[in-house]
């Protein structure tokens, strides 16, 4: 990693521990020990509060609460983005010009707020560039 800030969609962290994702699983696993060794990862507080609902109950084998709650302590230590005023109405400027959803346009936004270069999700279009933020699917 070339020391620019990584900010990772919750579908990376959550195939990260979901055992039951297949290939996602390895791959997810190796992005977040890059990003645990090198201290580029970013997250937002929406991506943890999506977090614990889906490895809690919407995966085959979920997560215990204890289990993810110690997960997500431990994913603070990253650079985490708390969404303001400001986000929302960027993400719903983004919403509008990129038809994204409002959910995935304020993981742009967030992603832009925190300075990062790199988006990694695979719900956003591969390579396309926003707010020079380019979004890459890793599991393509």
């Amino acid at each position: 990693m070339n020391g620019d800030k990584v900010f990772v969609d919750t579908n990376v962290i959550v195939y990260a521990y979901d055992i039951d994702a297949g290939s996602k699983h390895q791959i997810a696993v190796n992005i977040m020990k890059d990003l645990w060794r090198s201290g580029l990862g970013m997250l937002s507080i929406q991506n943890m509060q999506e977090f614990f609902v889906i490895v809690t109950g919407k995966i085959k084998t979920p997560i215990d609460v204890s289990t993810a709650k110690e997960i997500i302590k431990r994913l603070s230590k990253w650079d985490i983005v708390t969404n303001d005023m400001t986000t929302v109405l960027e993400a719903i400027e983004l919403h509008e010009r990129y038809k994204y959803s409002f959910w995935d346009s304020l993981i742009i936004a967030a992603a832009a707020s925190g300075g990062a270069t790199t988006i990694l999700s695979e719900d956003l279009a591969d390579g396309q560039r926003i707010k020079d933020i380019t979004i890459k699917n890793p599991f393509k």
